[in-house]
Order: structure tokens, then C-alpha cells, then sequence
């Protein structure tokens, strides 16, 4: 566990409120980045942080300080995102309210509509992708946890992770060919032998 991230769980428990705001400033930008990418809505992704961080206030007594935190927060944000992704599957479709990623601010404005457009096309493929493929997805490719990492984050064995993983891939560049047919090169990088 990050040293910090333990010292601050300790002065929380023992009483210094002003502990708890640390560990919030400290990883609520991830966070929030992992509801966003679950959720697709800014609004939802805000929801969802409010939700994780007010869950860790009241059962952080219960966490096991041998793991690392952040393990604990990303598995508190997943689930709660995916609860989220799950009941708003059942009422309509998530819309898409963000461009994930700026491009290169050095690349020229050609290099930068290009960027944007396949930014929102990966954001729109990812929306489409189930929730459980969407968090793998998102916890491996975009956050770069390793195998355990998704693992201990999802609560499901490392061989799941690396299943989910391919077939999410395969799924998402489908889509993104679908979605961006003149542009192949976006999706051949997306299935990869690498990992």
C-alpha cells in the first residue's frame, strides 16, 4: 500500500477529518476518469464519485490496510458504475456528452479534428460494449492496470480478466469499424497480442 494513502487511513480512523479530504483530493480524478469511461455521462460519472466516496467515508474501518487503496476505490467505482450503466440500460441508451481525450496540443487543427472524431467514435464504441466488458476495458486499456490489478478491482479471477479482455476488444473494434469504416488503423490496434 502507498505509504501516504496508509498513514491518511490511519489519521481518518483516528479521528482527523481532514485526512478523509486528503485521500478524496488524491484520487478523485481517477475516479472520476474510470465512472466517465463507465458511464459515458459526465453527470453520472459525478454521481458516481459522490457515491464511491461517500461509501469509502462510512466502511473505510473495514478496509484491509495489506491492499492498496486505490485497488479498494477502483473496485467501489466500478461497482457503483456499473450499477449505474445497468439501470440506465434498462430505461435508454447511454448518450455520449464528452470527448474523452484532447489531442496533441503540438499537432496541427487537421491532427486535432482527426483526434476528437476518434476520440468520441472509441467513446461511442465503448458505450455500446456491455458493462462488464466496458470495465475491463476500461480498467486495462485506458487506466493500465495489469491483469491482477482488474482482477482484484472486479473481484473476478485473473483468467476472466484476460477472457473479458479479448472479447471486449474484438467487440469494441467491430464497432469502431462500423462506426469509423474509412479509418481501419483506429480498431487494428485495439486487438493486440501484446498482453
Amino acid at each position: 500500500m502507498n505509504h501516504d494513502d496508509l498513514e491518511l487511513v490511519r489519521r481518518f480512523l483516528g479521528g482527523e477529518q481532514q485526512a478523509f479530504a486528503e485521500l478524496v483530493a488524491r484520487h478523485r480524478d481517477r475516479v472520476f476518469a474510470i465512472a466517465l469511461r463507465i458511464c459515458g455521462r459526465r453527470e453520472d460519472a459525478l454521481d458516481v464519485t459522490q457515491e464511491v466516496f461517500l461509501t469509502a467515508f462510512r466502511k473505510l474501518s473495514s478496509f484491509r490496510q495489506e491492499a492498496l487503496l486505490s485497488t479498494w476505490l477502483h473496485r467501489l467505482t466500478v461497482n457503483a458504475a456499473l450499477d449505474l450503466a445497468r439501470r440506465r440500460s434498462r430505461r435508454d441508451h447511454t448518450s455520449l456528452d464528452d470527448v474523452p481525450d484532447a489531442p496533441d496540443p503540438s499537432a496541427g487543427p487537421e491532427e486535432h479534428a482527426i483526434a476528437a472524431h476518434r476520440a468520441a467514435a472509441v467513446q461511442r464504441g465503448l458505450m455500446m460494449l456491455s458493462p462488464e466488458f466496458r470495465a475491463v476495458i476500461v480498467l486495462h486499456d485506458l487506466h493500465d492496470l495489469d491483469y491482477a490489478g482488474v482482477a482484484d478491482a472486479l473481484g473476478i479471477p485473473v483468467g476472466t480478466v484476460k477472457s473479458r479482455i479479448h472479447r471486449a476488444r474484438l467487440e469494441l473494434a467491430k464497432t469502431l469499424r462500423y462506426l469509423e469504416p474509412d479509418t481501419p488503423s483506429a480498431t487494428s490496434k485495439l486487438v493486440r497480442d501484446d498482453d
